[in-house]
């Protein structure tokens, strides 16, 4: 199976600019969209090669050696990837930004090593974008229950073995960047927490819980977490804080990053249409929908969600844009509207929708309620109420 999928994230206008470094999971395909953004104009640097990395680690100021003979025109962007094996690098780059004017890109699958390591990704003299898993956008024929079972990387998608390729991915995560990396030291107790992560993904956060299952402590299952945020795997949604009448809760949720990641994370290979794990992988795919269009329109606003201590939810809630419920339904009744009505009376700025599978699109009380084709198509299309250009 060969495909050309065409990306929404626009590195060019973007290198144009300013600087930026681009993080993104492992597989998401930031190098083919490199070579496809610059071709073989860039300087390109990749830190996986071991003969480069030595080299670098042992004296990084020979990248300025190394730039100088391989890109002697000053307006060459300059790529370096995998930016987190090596970050002392950093200091260099900050170099050549200020003195000579030079573009970087610079590209990771991990932030850990970089938090760690003290710097300050140039503190500010770089921009950061983010490539996520195909969306629907991207994808010429998107196939919903597909990408509810095997997500969006590109690997996966165009594999005839899905099902395989998801199983080394998750090994070679495990091997790769949490076990040569020495992020945890006992590699079982992690491998059984993502297990149960993934089966809680999309609920509030619950350390003490996980721990109880994981036979682990809760700040080390807090430390877990954070490690699946550092390496792009997982992200939070947090709680939408607006003053309301309503006190609202302040645990966050957590997703992975990928739906496909997800099921084979929790052993998941079979899902009912009809099912509550069908409605929660529906909800996890909007979220990664609009966290990827927010991201790629380099919108600065939060994806989170309105919870109230009595258990009234909203499921995403874009702070001056939008609220949004998601139902796996093919027909929306009155009471998938309750939550959305209680936040109306709050007499907040926002444009009020539910996205399901009802092929009926209408508004009902100031309600948008939307066949989730709809909602996509006027998302990406910068056509949505509340969220348009």
């Amino acid at each position: 199976m060969s495909q050309i999928f065409t990306r929404k994230l626009d590195l060019n206008d973007i290198i144009n600019k300013k600087s930026f470094f681009l993080f993104g999971p492992r597989g998401t395909g930031k190098s083919f969209l490199m070579r496809r953004s610059f071709g073989p104009s860039a300087c390109v640097f990749n830190l996986l090669k071991t003969t480069l990395q030595i080299r670098l680690m042992q004296d990084p100021s020979a990248l300025a050696e190394m730039i100088a003979e391989q890109a002697p025109e000053s307006d060459q962007v300059i790529i370096i990837d995998e930016i987190q094996k090596i970050p002392l690098l950093l200091d260099e780059v900050h170099r050549m930004i200020e003195e000579e004017g030079r573009r970087f890109l610079l590209t990771g699958s991990s932030a850990r090593k970089l938090k760690a390591s003290g710097v300050n990704l140039l503190a500010g003299r770089a921009w950061i974008a983010h490539l996520f898993p195909l969306t629907y956008a991207e994808m010429p024929n998107f196939d919903l229950p597909r990408f509810l079972k095997f997500g969006g990387l590109p690997a996966v998608l165009l594999s005839e073995y899905p099902e395989e390729e998801l199983d080394a991915y998750v090994q070679t995560y495990i091997n790769e960047e949490i076990k040569s990396e020495g992020f945890v030291r006992k590699i079982p107790a992690f491998v059984e927490f993502l297990r149960l992560a993934a089966l809680c993904s999309g609920q509030l956060l619950n350390f003490t819980k996980i721990a109880q299952d994981a036979g682990v402590s809760p700040p080390t299952i807090a430390s877990y977490f954070q490690i699946l945020e550092d390496t792009l795997i997982g992200f939070q949604v947090k709680p939408w804080k607006k003053p309301t009448s309503r006190k609202s809760v302040s645990l966050a949720k957590f997703y992975f990053f990928d739906t496909g990641v997800l099921n084979c994370l929790a052993g998941i290979q079979h899902i009912d249409r009809h099912s509550n794990l069908y409605g929660v992988l529906f909800e996890h795919w909007i979220a990664m929908e609009l966290r990827a269009f927010l991201s790629y329109q380099r919108l600065k606003r939060d994806l989170q969600f309105w919870r109230t201590e009595d258990q009234i939810e909203v499921d995403f809630v874009i702070e001056g844009h939008i609220a949004l419920e998601v139902k796996a339904t093919t027909k929306v009744a009155p009471s998938d509207l309750k939550p959305l009505k209680i936040l109306q009376t709050e007499e907040l700025s926002l444009e009020y929708y539910v996205v399901s599978h009802d092929p009926l699109d209408r508004v009902v009380e100031g309600i948008h309620l939307l066949h989730w084709k709809t909602f996509i198509n006027r998302l990406w299309n910068k056509q949505l109420k509340g969220l348009g250009s």
